[in-house]
């Protein structure tokens, strides 16, 4: 070693020499095994890969923290011990090279040793991201926490070698030490400290900051503290070693004592400056990179768009308890740092604070009276006792008088393993988070002028009829709406202008226009009669154009319906959609409980007012902006006359039907067919439901539980099955429409296909869902799986294998069902007269008859047929009863036993495409159990799995061949130069 050498130079010849005397002994290679075979074997065993069905690596990563204090204590617990033992320790003192550089040369030779250990586990990734859609980001992150973790406790290890003789010794030290770095900030010692005390112990702990950076957020202040903590072991290891240079004779000197103490002093005030800091850059703003593919941990644009919008500031509030649950304390300090990303995003319009209510009486009782936000009971331990300790973990969000709150359970999502096996994670926060903001700001809205969020001029016209043909209920009516518009007109600031419009008037050509443009035709009372007139109500803004229902003729109906026409022309009012879902029996018998939608409706009801539809009178609620008909049942003419006409006003209808429905009882699964009602008329719009289930070999599997007799014990299982009836599609996704790009996987159960007839003209179909090309079709409704005796599905395709449409959006200027039909809301003149009849034979039925008949006189039915619908009108048809039932959700959640959200953010993305809402569909997707793997066969699980295990020992051989290689090619160095 030559003392004129650079810093570099001596590091790095060290550094190769220390990773040379790795691998000609056993270390280098019992390391890199034993590192790698224990990553294997947690990776497919300890954590059961498959079975999690998830496309990431981050069981690979959960035990490092753990399996990284023993190889790396193991590593080096001879590295300075040994040269004690040996005494070349004496060579190292006398030479006037630094000691520091033996120091760094050392670490950097069992850096290089791990490095070469995490290159042998990427085939691990690579496979994931073959076999299903990885996101590298985490995975980067993961191996950088990997290196920055063994890097700390590589130092640690060379710290205690240095101070030990005995490698033995040695190696319980370092495990001790690094492990309580490690556990102090684990909840096993967390949970019994208050909120605040536990996170700043989780801040000291190496594994609590580890699990941040595999989440995919590379933050300044955990990478900071991985080299903070390396650097001060360093330090303390060439204190050590330097301070063996000292002899007693020198010690007795002056300058040298004085010597000694400058050395001591400036390794504690480097080391406790280095540790400080931890301290100083945990009160600045956050400095992170979110490597996650789509930013799933960073305010997005869409919550930017949001918060653009406020006026006036916001106030944020988060109320969490010092004690709370185990499982929930983790997740308090992920709220928090988003929270405060809020309050940055907002630029000054988002205050956001923290409190805990039970430290503020004043703020608990505001929380519990004002917003009514009450304390969850919860079982906690602490260091003493067990006991329930209500707490709280709620998020405020308030602008101006209008207010929303979020509940734990509006925040987290579940993941049940197995009965102990329980995760609790944040499901989507910043979802969550900006659809309140976006509800409390429509609200906001909507409490003032409505004209104000109104960004066009807007025109109402009415196409009515001269008075003299009018009936007399409607021009009333008409003489009461006029006064309203009036009103309204004068609180606009211009922004609304009124017309009416005779279509009779001249030749009748606005007539004309108005049957050809907007399909509109004479209304009559009734079937018979000879009077025709017009009364059509519309509102117009740039090329979009609504129709204003005319409801019951009163003028509290016609307020509600201008306002709601008014809506679909403002920003940041809360959209309504009118749901259509099969309804309960009265009476179920035992063991037949009914198919219930309760998730759909709680999902559409978070962001959008549901209006429970009743299309028994004919006709859609006039404030609903959507349709959707969710497995109907045997509509009726009346009610099929309310879809039509819906759609023909240019609305939006969402169907979910198929000619099947699923009969769930007990332990038995069977099909029986179904009538919607809506069959004709999708088959007149071109589009026909088959009658036939489609069964995907591209499947997922189907929960079934199983018992087994183990050493006299019953033991239940839940076994995953191949069932082709739940549709696996992947690839199958229209990825250029929102409604599905956002989709990783959609499971679609029991469907139909569906077939087009492109013929119709004037109407463009676009494919949302298809099944895969090994897909075909079955007719038979025994739908129970099929298994053999190896407890396994075994199902061989019938007939031809090809692709099945699923999904399908219709859009276009659609012809009515009931065009050249009566509509079936006129009252037929001869029923009258026969109800007259048959009511004169008793003096109290002629009473009943009078009433009714006075009855149809005051509630005037007025009805015509609009015969065909503007280019904005869309059918988005699913052909499924029973995907987002309540029970098959369950199912389709796999092994977990969780909900399954993709089928319904399905349905969500499609009323936000429709109401063009884009800002939360980028941020619905980002769920933390998006990424599944696909369906494998048993046979191919095993493939990748062993394949591993041989990848893992083909390059651990090529590094011995590889090193063998150099040995043998120094040693001819070696006798080239002894011949020389």
């Amino acid at each position: 070693m030559q003392p004129n050498q650079s810093a570099k130079f001596n590091t790095l010849r060290i550094a190769k020499k220390e990773t040379a005397l790795f691998f000609t002994s056993p270390i280098a290679y019992l390391f890199i095994g034993a590192f790698v075979a224990v990553t294997l074997f947690i990776f497919f065993w300890g954590e059961a890969f498959f079975s999690r069905n998830i496309a990431d690596v981050r069981p690979m990563f959960e035990w490092m923290p753990l399996l990284l204090i023993f190889l790396c204590s193991t590593l080096t617990m001879k590295l300075w011990s040994e040269e004690r033992r040996s005494g070349t320790i004496e060579y190292v003192h006398t030479l006037s090279v630094p000691l520091w550089h033996f120091v760094v040369g050392k670490f950097l030779g069992c850096l290089a040793l791990l490095s070469i250990a995490l290159l042998i586990t990427l085939p691990l990734p690579i496979m994931v991201s073959i076999i299903g859609e990885l996101d590298w980001g985490p995975v980067i992150s993961g191996y950088i926490a990997v290196l920055l973790l063994g890097s700390a406790y590589i130092a640690i290890g060379l710290a205690v070698s240095a101070r030990s003789d005995n490698q033995i010794v040695s190696l319980i030290t370092a495990c001790i030490i690094g492990g309580l770095f490690y556990f102090i900030g684990t909840s096993a010692i967390t949970d019994f400290f208050s909120h605040q005390s536990a996170e700043f112990l989780r801040q000291l702990g190496t594994g609590s900051r580890f699990e941040d950076i595999t989440r995919g957020i590379i933050d300044v202040r955990d990478l900071y503290y991985y080299i903070s903590l390396t650097i001060v072991f360093l330090a303390l290891n060439t204190y050590f070693i330097e301070k063996e240079r000292w002899s007693n004779a020198e010690k007795k000197s002056n300058q040298k004592v004085s010597y000694h103490k400058q050395w001591q002093l400036i390794t504690g005030l480097l080391c406790v400056n280095l540790l400080a800091a931890n301290l100083w850059l945990g009160q600045l703003p956050q400095l992170r990179l979110d490597t996650t593919a789509g930013k799933q941990y960073s305010i997005s644009e869409a919550t930017e768009i949001y918060l653009s919008q406020l006026q006036e500031p916001m106030l944020i509030r988060g109320y969490f308890s010092q004690k709370t649950h185990p499982l929930l304390a983790p997740l308090v300090p992920q709220v928090k740092d988003l929270l405060q990303e809020y309050e940055v995003a907002a630029k000054g319009r988002v205050r956001v604070e923290f409190v805990d209510p039970q430290q503020h009486p004043e703020l608990e009782e505001e929380a519990n009276t004002q917003f009514g936000i009450k304390p969850m009971p919860f079982q906690v331990a602490d260091r003493y006792q067990a006991s329930i300790v209500s707490s709280y973990f709620n998020v405020l969000v308030q602008y101006g008088d209008e207010h929303k709150v979020l509940g734990f359970r509006d925040l987290i999502e579940v993941n049940a393993r197995a009965e102990s096996d329980v995760e609790v994670l944040l499901r989507n926060p910043e979802h969550d988070v900006t659809r309140a903001i976006k509800t409390v700001l429509q609200d906001y809205q909507s409490a003032g002028n409505l004209f104000d969020t109104v960004k066009q001029n807007l025109t109402f016209t009415g196409y009515i009829s001269a008075n003299d043909k009018l009936p007399e209920q409607l021009a009333q009516f008409k003489t009461s709406i006029t006064k309203q518009l009036e009103s309204v007109s004068q609180k606009s600031a211009n922004k609304f202008k009124v017309e009416f419009i005779e279509p009779e008037a001249g030749r009748g050509e606005i007539a004309q226009k108005i049957a050809d443009e907007y399909g509109f035709q004479p209304m009559a009372t009734s079937l018979f009669s000879d009077n025709a007139f017009y009364f059509y109500l519309t509102l117009s803004g740039g090329e979009q154009i609504v129709q204003i229902p005319l409801g019951d003729f009163s003028e509290s109906n016609f307020e509600r319906n201008l306002d709601a026409a008014i809506k679909r022309f403002a920003s940041g009012f809360t959209k309504n959609i009118a749901l259509v879902t099969p309804q309960a029996a009265p009476y179920g018998g035992y063991g037949m409980p009914q198919a219930s939608f309760n998730q759909l409706e709680k999902m559409l009801g978070a962001e959008l007012n549901v209006l429970n539809e009743d299309l028994s009178d004919g006709s859609v609620s006039g404030e609903a902006d959507i349709l959707m008909l969710v497995s109907p049942k045997s509509l009726d003419e009346k009610q099929l006359f309310a879809v039509d006409q819906f759609l023909m006003k240019g609305g939006t209808v969402i169907a979910a039907t198929s000619p099947y429905s699923v009969n769930l009882t007990g332990r038995s699964l069977s099909m029986s067919p179904v009538s919607s009602g809506l069959e004709d008329w999708l088959a007149h719009h071109g589009l026909t439901v088959d009658n036939a289930l489609v069964m995907d070999a591209s499947n997922a599997a189907f929960p079934v539980p199983v018992t087994r007799n183990v050493g006299g014990f019953q033991l239940q299982e839940m076994r995953m099955l191949d069932y082709p009836y739940f549709a696996d599609v992947r690839k199958g996704l229209n990825q250029d429409n929102l409604i599905t790009s956002e989709l990783p996987q959609l499971t679609m159960a029991w469907t139909s296909p569906i077939t087009l007839d492109e013929t119709k003209g004037g109407i463009n179909f676009t494919p949302l869902i298809t099944s895969s090309d090994q897909a075909w079709t079955s007719s038979s409704l025994d739908i129970m799986p099929k298994v053999n005796q190896l407890g396994e599905t075994s199902y061989t395709a019938e007939g031809e294998t090809k692709e099945h449409l699923m999904g399908v959006i219709a859009q276009g200027r659609f012809s009515s069902y009931f065009a050249g039909k009566d509509s079936p809301l006129l009252v037929d003149e001869g029923a009258k007269s026969a109800l007259s009849e048959e009511a004169s034979d008793d003096a109290n039925a002629q009473v009943k008859s009078e009433d009714t008949l006075t009855e149809h006189t005051a509630q005037l039915d007025v009805s015509s047929v609009i015969k065909h619908a503007p280019d904005s009108a869309r059918i988005i048809l699913f052909s499924s009863n029973d995907f987002v039932q309540d029970q098959v959700l369950q199912f389709t959640g796999g092994v977990s036993q969780t909900g399954y959200l993709n089928s319904l953010q399905l349905l969500v993305n499609s009323i936000d495409w429709s109401l063009e809402d884009r800002a939360l569909m980028s941020i619905r997707s980002r769920g933390n159990f998006n990424r599944t793997l696909p369906p494998m066969e048993h046979s191919e699980q095993l493939f990748w799995e062993y394949g591993n295990y041989v990848l893992a020992f083909t390059l651990l051989s090529g590094i011995a061949l590889w090193d063998r290689q150099r040995r043998r090619r120094k040693q001819r160095q070696y006798l080239t130069w002894l011949t020389q």
